[in-house]
């Protein structure tokens, strides 16, 4: 298994690690992915890339952040090449639900982040929330530049999906597939193609059933992969080689 989206940088992960990534390890987990939020998780991210080998890292300004912490593209270039285990872009996006950030703000951060994943050539991490026409409108400028664009947590419509599989986008499931109330969110997980899916826990957020109530984990990530599982009618340890195969070939494959 691979947990492609988590935030290790964050209380309670951070203060516990070693026991954080013994846990991963002994579910089966072979890589960790840390996520960038701000300028100073990426310097956190920057020392935990190197605290074991499973663990690997990106930058990027979390669109809640983009009115304090604007950055350039070439800013993000140069940030990515400081350690060869800075992997992605991101997490960037649109988030019109808390409007945290100026909207016009998170626009221009998105595309700075876009143009920097384009000339780097590595995926670009995606958050939308209640930004669904804008999150496509703005990616779809950028459809013959080979974009190669993870849709993280992904919670949005299948028609969205259906318009983001024409760009050759990822989609990553978190926990919330396997809350009673994501039967929408199931059945656009059904429909997409089995490569185009990865597994997530978002962690320390959004801990699956039945750890609801804890403070996530990544070793909490083969309770999502079990549901994953279920929804698509396919064996579990046929899907986590899936899984796993989809993020090496979106992060590895040049």
């Amino acid at each position: 298994m691979i947990d492609s989206h988590c935030h290790l940088d964050q209380q309670p992960l951070i203060d516990d690690l070693n026991n954080i990534v013994n846990r991963s390890k002994e579910v089966g987990i072979e890589k960790l992915l840390t996520i960038s939020t701000t300028l100073n998780s990426f310097n956190e991210i920057s020392n935990l890339v190197n605290f074991d080998p499973i663990i690997y890292g990106t930058f990027g300004i979390h669109p809640h952040e983009s009115d304090k912490e604007f950055v350039s593209k070439s800013e993000i270039i140069n940030k990515i090449k400081t350690n060869k285990k800075i992997i992605g872009v991101g997490e960037t996006g649109l988030d019109f639900y808390y409007n945290n950030s100026d909207k016009k703000n998170q626009i221009n951060s998105f595309i700075n982040h876009i143009e920097a994943a384009i000339d780097l050539n590595i995926p670009l991490i995606v958050h939308s929330r209640n930004a669904e026409t804008d999150t496509f409108d703005i990616i779809n400028r950028y459809k013959n530049q080979n974009l190669k664009v993870l849709m993280h947590c992904f919670t949005g419509s299948l028609n969205l999906a259906k318009k983001l599989l024409d760009l050759d986008a990822f989609f990553s499931a978190s926990g919330i597939i396997t809350f009673k109330n994501s039967n929408s969110l199931q059945d656009t997980f059904k429909f997409l193609p089995e490569n185009k899916i990865l597994i997530e826990t978002d962690s320390p957020y959004l801990a699956p059933e039945p750890m609801r109530g804890k403070k996530n984990e990544p070793s909490f990530i083969h309770h999502t992969l079990k549901k994953l599982a279920q929804i698509k009618k396919i064996e579990i340890n046929k899907l986590d080689n899936i899984t796993t195969n989809n993020f090496n070939n979106l992060f590895f494959s040049k």
